[in-house]
């Protein structure tokens, strides 16, 4: 009778450390979407040529029905991140230029949480139990540390550009973090990196007047190179950079002293 027991449980103890196939469903429909999207180059209409393309379309929509524009660029915004699709940045300029930096602002900080949070709880459904399972001494320990100063470490990795943006989506989940922790962290690390790029797209209508002429000129002439002069990444300026990094290292400040003084107080001798 023990031992039929016994060999009852065993497929369930085995099959305990093998990935359910429901949880990964979801994370496999988004790895599948975005593989998609990417093949068909789909992607690439998140760009300042299909702003340009379409923009007087975009501004006739949002003239007759702001909320419904604005809540397609979040609908939009929120996909693009949960797929981990490249062009947030493109997306957070466009929004600054459509809606103004403080609309554009606040609907790419909406979009980008939520698009972020999605993938956070797909990943961590699909693979965080596993993971912790797997996990050697060492994962666990940095897992352990982690988590302890989550919200200090996340607001680093927002805060610094150095860091793909899917890549501290998916980590956090993995080791454990918090959902609260996680919004809270990703909603405000954002900030100033979003803003800074909404305000810059506010700033961008002259300069696509200037181009949008010679760009339209070079389409009707059926030239398959057309392309407009400011590229996306020419944002992203060395000031702008140092200013992120050192926000990033003040929001690691607290984690730094109190370890610091933690150190101080191993060391010092006991009377």
């Amino acid at each position: 009778m023990g031992s039929n027991d016994r060999a009852s449980r065993l497929p369930n103890n085995q099959g305990s450390d093998r990935l359910s196939v429901a949880k990964l469903l979801p994370l496999a429909i988004i790895i599948a979407a975005a593989v998609l999207i990417v093949s068909m180059g789909w992607h690439h209409e998140l760009s300042l040529e299909a702003l340009v393309r379409h923009r007087a379309t975009l501004d006739d929509l949002i003239h007759r029905n702001f909320p419904a524009a604005l809540g397609s660029f979040i609908g939009i915004y929120i996909i693009a991140v949960a797929l981990s699709l490249p062009g947030a940045v493109f997306l957070t300029i466009a929004g600054g230029i459509l809606f103004g930096w403080l609309t554009g602002g606040l609907a790419a900080i909406l979009a980008a949480t939520t698009g972020a949070s999605i993938l956070f709880l797909i990943a961590r459904g699909a693979l965080s139990d596993y993971v912790r399972r797997k996990a050697g001494p060492r994962l666990a320990k940095l897992a352990d540390g982690f988590r302890a100063d989550a919200f200090n470490y996340l607001l680093f990795l927002r805060l610094v550009p150095a860091f793909p943006f899917w890549l501290v989506n998916l980590a956090p989940a993995l080791l454990g973090v918090r959902l609260a922790t996680f919004v809270l962290a990703t909603a405000i690390g954002i900030i100033p990196a979003t803003f800074a790029f909404a305000f810059l797209g506010s700033g961008l209508d002259s300069v696509i007047a200037a181009q949008e002429a010679g760009y339209r000129a070079c389409l009707a002439a059926g030239r398959a190179d057309c392309r407009l002069d400011f590229d996306v990444k020419t944002a992203v300026t060395p000031q702008l950079l140092v200013a992120l990094t050192a926000l990033g290292v003040i929001a690691l400040m607290p984690v730094i002293i109190r370890r610091w003084r933690a150190r101080r107080g191993l060391a010092r001798p006991s009377t």
